[in-house]
């Protein structure tokens, strides 16, 4: 039986963003302990190559919609694909910090080349009833690259921290393979309207995207740091089985779309704030109990894929003919907080801790959760913030 569009683009979108955002991006943190320990390098150092990684996929966010307006809104998507690739294999084979900080950017890049333009993609090929199911399908492909990332680091356990890379490099190639044969071309994008536009789509976005910038500043804490807190006090295998159990949980990202319909997309976000707080507290207070982090991994994928899939349909809702750039903008400012989070945290563990940081972490969520749950409008009418 032939795929619906919805499907093709959803199934081709789920495999690239699975890898460049499950596996290209989240492969740092996941190899961070073995890295210091292979070339001796400092937290600072860490922590700055960690907000630099970040740095690549803001250039990736902001690069993206000018090369989709000359190509046409699948050529990002290739570009990513081949970012993650080419980044994975040169962190595979780094001996230096230099070269690990430049394979790590440029892989890191593949997230802001191919996350936006499949909202464009959907929007432009896909029914507009099917659009919320075919963007979470998209967005909620990380899970399956993080259960991915999750297995390549048991097998690393067994050998070297770079076999996890040398994976993502080939599921790189694979995704692009696949995206290129189920996604068609588009037309290319249209070009920004001007700055009355630019000025209007910031107002409609003005919620959604203080949202993003503390979202994604938390789930860069979580993501950089959990693997360091697991291997400190548990088993080796616990570490694969973290990644992996965030993946599997992952999956409820699913039904964001059906969910955001019923309960609003503003209350849907700030739901995730609140569960993402309660896995870095988990993490940050009992990091030691493989029950307590457990329950964090499970609870952190869920907040994590769901706060991540809303934000794609809650942009979609608001700027339905833009949805694209509407995407991009939030994406670009929670950018700018995924670079300066870890680079801060770099700074600050030696004299506060990680335990600690990962708690004040928790209560930023928690506040931002909060306050979003008391916001009586959603920044962009009534429909966006009753569902549909």
């Amino acid at each position: 039986m032939a795929l619906s569009a919805g499907n093709r683009i959803g199934l081709a979108g789920a495999a690239v963003v699975g890898v460049a955002f499950g596996m290209a991006r989240y492969a740092y943190g996941l190899t961070l302990p073995d890295i210091r320990q292979d070339l001796e390098l400092s937290e600072l150092v860490l922590g700055l190559v960690a907000g630099a990684t970040f740095a690549g996929y803001l250039a990736g966010l902001v690069l993206a919609g000018p090369l989709a307006a000359r190509r046409g809104s699948r050529a990002p998507t290739t570009v990513g694909g081949a970012c993650g690739a080419v980044g994975a294999v040169i962190v595979t084979v780094a001996r230096s910090p230099w070269l690990l900080a430049v394979g790590a950017v440029l892989a890191g890049s593949a997230g802001g080349w191919v996350w936006a333009p499949y909202s464009d993609i959907v929007t432009r090929t896909v029914s507009p009833r099917q659009r919320p199911r075919a963007l979470a399908i998209i967005t909620t492909g990380t899970s399956g690259g993080l259960v991915v990332l999750g297995g390549l680091a048991a097998l690393a356990a067994l050998g070297s921290w770079r076999l996890v890379w040398g994976g993502a490099a080939l599921a790189a190639v694979v995704a692009a393979v696949v995206n290129l044969r189920l996604v068609p071309r588009t037309r290319r994008a249209s070009r920004p309207d001007g700055r009355r536009g630019i000025f209007s789509l910031a107002r409609a976005l003005r919620i959604p995207a203080a949202y993003s910038a503390v979202y994604f500043a938390v789930v860069v804490i979580y993501f950089t740091y959990a693997a360091d807190v697991v291997s400190r006090d548990l088993p080796a295998a616990a570490v694969p089985a973290l990644y992996a159990a965030i993946g599997t949980a992952d999956m409820v990202g699913v039904a964001t779309g059906a969910v955001a319909r019923r309960l609003g997309s503003p209350r849907v976000a700030a739901l995730c704030l609140v569960t993402v707080a309660a896995a870095l507290a988990l993490l940050g207070l009992a990091g030691d109990s493989p029950a307590a982090t457990a329950a964090s991994a499970c609870v952190f994928g869920a907040g994590y894929m769901t706060g991540s899939a809303v934000l794609a349909v809650w942009t979609a809702e608001l700027v339905p003919d833009r949805a694209s750039a509407a995407f991009t903008g939030c994406l670009v400012v929670g950018a700018a907080g995924s670079v300066a989070a870890p680079a801060l945290a770099g700074a600050v563990i030696p004299g506060l801790g990680l335990g600690t940081l990962l708690v004040l972490t928790a209560g930023v969520s928690l506040i931002g959760g909060l306050v979003l749950m008391l916001h009586r409008t959603s920044g962009g009418g009534p429909a966006a913030g009753r569902g549909r």
